[in-house]
């Protein structure tokens, strides 16, 4: 089996945050989140790193963090390109939002040949998540198997603002149903949908930390094209598809398996700008507790 290589989702237009928060500054030597997840993934025992970004926002990856990261991981630039669709189908003018990570994670169909693990830019996720995807993808993953690290709901919403969730279902240590729920705001009492005002019960959701052999992209080829298919026509602006749906449909299907991975690892990540200074001050306390040297690439 060939070693796993890191990739992450970096092509987001963070319109939300206000800006390319996959890139602002959050450390106190001038490092974004990715940093810290690429060093992590580094002492776990990564070699590669595929970033997929806009093609229009390589120069300013490479001045933020890949002259940094060149020193201790091999560093792939993949580009999300909103024209790379089906046959029949056309991007069109007026589109300026990027289809969806599962179009993000396709952008690697002929890059990466080897079990990877995908996550988010703007997450981060501790280290020990990064030790045990590593382990999952060294010995256990294969095309009948794919694998998940989650995280429990009342520790990823904001008090800034409402998120969206991937809510995951469990059975025998496997995922056996997952459910995207928009407008999750948080309160007093826990985690509640905005649209109903029900509350939702604390569980494991999906923060985007997937791991997969190749085989991933052709089925999410059919799926992306199934999206289309479906929605195209109505919704041809802002229609997207994410990572979360597509392994959903594929569960359904019952064309995967995606095994439950357990993380102590504590989750946290910037959806809005006001989310900042909490993130800031993790990992200056991390630092001074010794879990990060003051210049990881040094």
């Amino acid at each position: 089996m060939k070693k796993p290589v890191l990739t992450i989702l970096a092509a987001g237009m963070g319109s939300r945050y206000g800006g390319l928060k996959q890139i602002d500054t959050v450390g106190n030597n001038g490092e974004c989140i990715i940093d810290f997840s690429i060093y992590d993934a580094y002492r776990a025992g990564f070699e590669d790193v595929y970033l997929i970004i806009r093609k229009e926002h390589e120069e300013a990856f490479d001045e933020a963090l890949g002259k940094k990261v060149r020193n201790k991981m091999n560093l792939h630039y993949v580009y999300q390109d909103m024209n790379d669709l089906p046959e029949g189908y056309t991007m069109p003018e007026e589109r300026v939002k990027p289809w969806g990570t599962t179009h993000a994670l396709l952008a690697l169909r002929n890059k990466v040949d080897a079990p990877f693990m995908i996550i988010n830019a703007d997450d981060f996720y501790g280290r020990e998540s990064f030790e045990v995807m590593y382990r999952f993808l060294s010995e256990e993953c294969n095309d009948d198997c794919f694998g998940m690290v989650g995280y429990h709901l009342e520790n990823t919403i904001s008090e800034h603002g409402t998120v969206t969730r991937a809510v995951c279902e469990t059975k025998d240590g496997y995922l056996d149903h997952i459910t995207e729920v928009k407008n999750i705001r948080k309160t007093e009492q826990g985690a509640m949908n905005a649209d109903t005002n029900e509350m939702i019960s604390d569980g494991l959701v999906s923060m985007n930390y997937w791991g997969f052999t190749p085989k991933m992209f052709d089925l999410c080829e059919g799926v992306f094209r199934d999206f289309l298919d479906r929605e195209y026509a109505d919704n041809p602006l802002t229609c997207e598809h994410v990572i979360p749906t597509a392994v959903g449909t594929l569960l359904s299907e019952n064309k995967i398996k995606v095994k439950m991975l357990t993380s102590s690892a504590k989750w946290f990540g910037v959806t809005y700008k006001e989310d900042k200074p909490n993130v800031v001050k993790n990992l200056e306390d991390y630092k001074q507790q010794g879990l990060y040297p003051f210049d990881l690439w040094k």
